[in-house]
């Protein structure tokens, strides 16, 4: 049974914490700080210390790189680190603390999708695959040698909260299988290649609105990626709404406006219609797009 320490914060992180601790002993979990959350701004902690928390286990959540190279080195030995979307780059130092190194669980197919939003960028890229990579962690950015990789087909409509927990699952069990073998010198990774090299840059502010100058597929693309946090924006009748849900329509409103069509949205853009099928005002609920033009007094109007 392995020493191992586990370095992970967001929900998909979970489902590997869990699966470690059923195997290994997992002597110590490194999470983020809690962090402010929603209109009350109170301090909320990540789903990785909760899970661990369930489970009493020791976790700590130093708030620097610094404090995180202290942090583990202070409750060492271990035979080995895993990493799943920790949420920090790690430093050279902190990866060398375990005796064989870091191992890190990357929601891709590298070298495709190397960096933060792996999972976002493929679906708005529209890419027909991703999958799973386990390598080991070195200096650079997702460029550490790979243990083993599996793909799976991204299915039509998938967003990408849907697809992290497919791809958070099948990680679990992928480490699971190798991380034995690993540890006994029976599997030794391989260096990665650069070709179809591709960066997956985190996802910020400008990804988020909805170009009315874009075609639909593109639109769906980015709105299933999105989905369902951060969330793609657009301004309805210059209000802000998050949408959550579209489909391609058979009706093609004027690029920049919205009507309503058998009780549904449906907004134009470059080469056709969306319908919206759900969406979050600001300050409100997610509700479907039926329910939202319910609540409209108008069955049109201006988008963008």
């Amino acid at each position: 049974m392995a020493r191992v320490v586990f370095l992970g914060t967001p929900e998909a992180a979970v489902p590997t914490l869990e699966q470690l601790h059923r195997q290994h002993e997992l002597s110590l979990v490194v999470t983020q700080p809690d962090r402010p959350k929603g209109r009350s701004k109170r301090p909320v902690p990540p789903p990785v210390k909760v899970a661990a928390a369930k489970l009493g286990l020791d976790i700590a959540q130093p708030e620097s790189r610094a404090g995180l190279a202290t942090t583990v080195g202070d409750h060492g030995p271990f035979d080995v680190g895993v990493v799943v979307a920790y949420g920090r780059i790690i430093r050279p130092e902190v990866l060398a603390l375990p005796e064989h190194g870091m191992l890190n669980v990357h929601f891709s197919l590298l070298p495709r999708w190397r960096g933060a939003a792996p999972v976002a960028r493929a679906i708005m890229a529209g890419d027909p695959m991703t999958g799973v990579t386990l390598l080991k962690l070195d200096e650079g950015l997702d460029t550490g040698p790979v243990l083993t990789a599996q793909a799976v087909d991204i299915l039509e409509g998938e967003t990408g909260g849907e697809l992290t927990a497919r791809l958070a699952d099948l990680g679990a069990r992928l480490l699971s299988d190798v991380i034995g073998q690993y540890l006994d010198g029976a599997l030794q990774p391989v260096s990665q290649t650069d070709e179809g090299l591709t960066y997956a840059d985190k996802i910020t502010a400008e990804d988020r609105p909805i170009s009315v100058d874009a075609e639909v597929a593109t639109v769906i693309d980015q709105v299933r990626g999105l989905a369902p946090s951060p969330a793609a924006t657009l301004a309805i009748d210059g209000q802000p709404h998050k949408i959550l849900g579209v489909r391609a329509a058979a009706t093609h409103p004027e690029p920049g406006t919205w009507v309503e069509v058998d009780g549904a949205p449906i907004i134009g853009l470059a080469d056709g219609g969306l319908e919206i099928t759900e969406l979050q005002p600001s300050g409100k609920s997610p509700q479907t797009g039926d329910d939202w033009v319910r609540g409209r007094r108008r069955d049109g109007g201006r988008v963008g």
